[in-house]
């Protein structure tokens, strides 16, 4: 069973209404949910992750600015949210830096990562070379990898590459819009997935609603014998 992330966000972009969508999904049945470090203001993302955790869900913040001192005030402001998941970010030291040990599964992205929306670049052994050191890191949990963001990369390959070279968890974030994709995604070994805009564009089944995508996108993670 591969795990499902929702990301309350679009266009890397945490959406404005996370406050009402969360509702909308609280009690489908979701283990993770997630948002962004730009779109929502900490005191609203702190609402959210607050309930989250009443409901028993773990949250995660993915960082996805794009300078170094932006991503550094990202994990810092992480930390006082309470996420128990920090994804992405480019400067893994620096942000263990931060941390400082702090309780959160920091799960930086490997490779070279550019942009927003972030676009994954590189060839895939220096992907998974770059995964191997990251998790080689004390401090680091796991990896976000832009497995559907490499514009040439197979993104199933891609993944079983990154698995194999990690020692920790991989989370493939990133444009990942179908069942089939899910499939591949599980086959390759991924730990887990997000998905966050093909939801809110109703590309997924069980639409027009969120909460109807959510819980069949939950069965197809559960794997073809939940029905």
């Amino acid at each position: 069973m591969i795990e499902f992330v929702f990301m309350l966000t679009h266009h890397d972009r945490t959406v404005p209404d996370l406050t009402d969508v969360y509702e909308q999904v609280r009690r489908s049945g979701l283990r993770y949910v997630g948002f962004k470090d730009i779109g929502a203001p900490v005191t609203q993302l702190s609402e959210v992750c607050a309930a989250a955790h009443d409901d028993g869900l773990e949250v995660m913040l993915e960082v996805v600015s794009t300078t170094r001192e932006e991503e550094l005030r990202s994990v810092a402001a992480g930390v006082r949210i309470g996420v128990d998941w920090l994804l992405g970010g480019t400067h893994p030291k620096d942000g263990l830096g931060v941390l400082d040990g702090a309780p959160v599964k920091y799960c930086p992205f490997p490779g070279t990562v550019v942009g927003h929306p972030s676009i994954l670049e590189g060839e895939s052994a220096e992907i998974a070379d770059s995964a191997r050191e990251i998790t080689s890191l004390d401090g680091v949990y796991g990896l976000d990898l832009l497995a559907y963001r490499h514009q040439t990369a197979d993104p199933a390959e891609l993944t079983r590459a990154v698995v194999a070279a990690a020692s920790g968890p991989v989370i493939a974030a990133g444009s990942v819009a179908s069942v089939a994709q899910i499939r591949a995604l599980d086959d390759a070994g991924a730990w887990g997935f997000t998905i966050g805009g093909a939801i809110f564009e109703g590309r997924l089944p069980g639409g027009p609603s969120v909460g109807g995508q959510v819980r069949e996108v939950l069965r197809a993670a559960a794997g073809p014998a939940s029905g």
